[in-house]
């Protein structure tokens, strides 16, 4: 079941007995355990009948206790509700097996497994859902998708973002939700009042990424061929340990790749383009830009740079070179690149 689906239950006040919420993605686990947390019972009743365990204190790693708590009835004589967090530690799990056969119908048992999934070959897990339970498995977001989510989060909250901003945030912020969630609040709280609009100015003054030294306005320089402005933002790049050089020649790269593909297309609209490289509409000019300056050959020898910095980031061939002197190479070679 998705985050979404799981969500509307609950709101409609349909609780599972058993509950698994698990996956890499730590931050669909944490509000969908949230909102058990603080809907499921009223105030006064979570006094009496909510309980809070964590994997790493049940003894012998069993889930036995748990279970042992949810066949007991609700003390205020409605619902019971026992949250187990950090699941991930417990090893035994014979007793949630036996407990599905005949769950208590009024207890709610919510497992939180954090940082992957159980072994679904067990036949705990296998019959779960077969029994009355519901499992919400959380994934890791792909890095392609991190710029729509964090525009996706920004609406929801009436603010906008122009993709620029929005992939600045993803490729520096990462595919870590929870990270990505504490930056947008301070976006969100740091904006004037009334102001809707997340610009670059504020992402500087509260998140810390320069407006000016980021990897996308390199990438514009080079697409515009502006050698003082690229070799000035890889020369911060070099004394910054935001910028790690690996991690901004991977955004460059995965540029000049698709650039590539951008060559073959044999449509080349902006739906088409962005449809073939699972892209934002707002990036296809960059590309068309970008194909007038380097052409098709150009392009496949700039690649080939690529790959021969990376290897040499990573000591082939490369006994002494530091990341500025490879950084100066490099766009030397894509901007004379003949």
């Amino acid at each position: 079941m998705k985050y979404e689906e799981l969500i509307k239950q609950f709101q409609s006040d349909q609780y599972p007995p058993v509950l698994l919420l698990c996956g890499e993605e730590s931050y669909y686990i944490d509000q969908a355990s949230d909102y058990v947390e603080q809907h499921a019972l009223d105030e006064m009743a979570r006094e009496f009948d909510q309980t809070i365990v964590y994997g790493k204190d049940l003894p012998g790693a069993d889930i036995a206790p748990v279970i042992g708590q949810a066949r007991g009835f609700a003390m205020m004589g409605g619902r019971k509700v026992i949250i187990v967090k950090e699941a991930q530690t417990i090893k035994k799990w014979d007793a949630l097996a036996l407990y599905l056969d005949n769950p208590q119908p009024s207890s709610v048992v919510v497992i939180c497994y954090k940082y992957g999934n159980p072994d679904k070959r067990l036949n705990v897990w296998k019959n779960l859902e077969k029994k009355g339970g519901v499992i919400m498995q959380s994934d890791r977001l792909r890095d392609y998708q991190v710029a729509g989510w964090i525009t996706n989060y920004l609406s929801q909250n009436n603010l906008q973002a122009d993709p620029k901003v929005a992939q600045l945030l993803a490729d520096y912020l990462g595919n870590d939700l929870t990270a990505i969630v504490g930056a947008m609040r301070k976006l969100i709280d740091g904006r004037p009042d009334g102001d809707n609009k997340i610009d670059a100015v504020l992402v500087e003054r509260n998140v810390g990424i320069s407006k000016d030294f980021n990897v996308f306005e390199l990438q514009d320089a080079l697409i515009r061929g502006d050698v003082l402005k690229a070799n000035r933002i890889t020369s911060y790049f070099a004394t910054s340990k935001d910028h790690p050089m690996v991690k901004e020649l991977g955004v460059l790269f995965g540029f000049f790749q698709n650039l590539m593909l951008y060559h073959y297309l044999p449509d080349k609209s902006e739906r088409a383009v962005s449809a073939a490289l699972g892209i934002n509409p707002f990036f296809v000019k960059d590309f068309a830009a970008a194909a007038k300056r380097y052409n098709a050959m150009k392009t496949f020898r700039i690649i080939g740079y690529f790959r021969e910095t990376d290897a040499r980031l990573k000591g082939i061939n490369n006994p002494s070179a530091k990341d500025d002197d490879l950084w100066k190479e490099l766009i030397y070679k894509i901007l004379h690149s003949c």
